[in-house]
């Protein structure tokens, strides 16, 4: 245990395929997943560089997978903080890794890290693949996302798709396989988050939307790994790419405001003092 958050270890989720999971405590006794993956393939591949917060385990479990200079890419789905807080570390650490990423995410890293390798990288947009050498990775925009630079990545050898922030969904602890959740919690709590992720959600064409669902379900996917939720296998699949399409259209579902905001403030000021 770190403190009050369980412990996790990176876990099998398909042939040489890992998912690297920390949690960060969200109240009532559950937790947000911050996730990354790595693919240990014929040439590894570093999926996402976790949260500054997570940094420390994030490298530890890593690097218990894979030595540093045997990586040969690795991938930013996108530049948002929770998945950027080990990528100078990995990019110093891996000297043989090309950086797949995008254009819009450079410049938008610009703003808060030092100059990142030009040189070193590969700018692919959606549609587009790179082989690793025993597979190729196909870039895809995934069903949810919060973010404009969001890609995804879907491994055609072992279908396995990384979904980055879409379906998301709190545990009530290291819980990481979908099919150990109480289901109507997962239902429940799915449409929240992902309206919370994307609440433009609201504002969409539910036929122009679902097309874009069925092409990415249509892969043929076997494996969904997410940044924030539980991996996805079987009939969950299909549950999932359910909620996103039923939000099309549909109003956003509400977060927490200023009255848990006045219930977080009263509980500090009735803590003991350390």
């Amino acid at each position: 245990m770190n403190g009050s958050v369980p412990d996790t270890t990176p876990q099998l989720i398909a042939d040489e395929t890992w998912l690297i999971p920390n949690l960060a405590p969200a109240g009532d006794g559950l937790y947000l997943p911050v996730n990354a993956m790595v693919i240990r393939g014929e040439e590894p591949v570093i999926v996402d560089t976790g949260a500054p917060i997570h940094r420390e385990q994030w490298l530890e479990q890593v690097f218990s997978l894979v030595e540093p200079e045997d990586v040969r890419w690795i991938f930013l789905s996108h530049d948002d903080g929770d998945h950027t807080g080990g990528l100078l570390d990995a990019l110093e650490m891996c000297p043989n890794a090309t950086f797949v990423t995008n254009f819009f995410s450079v410049e938008r890293l610009a703003l808060e890290k030092p100059a990142l390798p030009l040189e070193r990288m590969q700018w692919i947009e959606p549609g587009g693949s790179f082989d690793v050498g025993d597979r190729t990775l196909h870039l895809f925009r995934p069903p949810i996302f919060d973010g404009p630079t969001t890609r995804g990545i879907y491994d055609s050898k072992t279908a396995a798709m990384w979904a980055v922030d879409s379906f998301a969904c709190l545990l009530p602890g290291a819980v990481l396989d979908v099919h150990d959740l109480d289901r109507d919690f997962v239902d429940e709590m799915i449409p929240a988050m992902n309206s919370a992720v994307s609440p433009w959600h609201a504002w969409l064409d539910a036929d122009v939307y679902r097309r874009h669902l069925d092409d990415i379900e249509g892969l043929g996917v076997l494996t969904v790994a997410t940044a924030h939720g539980p991996v996805l296998t079987g009939d969950a699949i299909h549950r999932a790419f359910e909620h996103a399409r039923n939000m099309a259209g549909k109003p956003i579902i509400p977060t927490a405001g200023q009255e848990l905001l006045d219930e977080l403030i009263a509980g500090l000021a009735e803590a003991p003092a350390a």
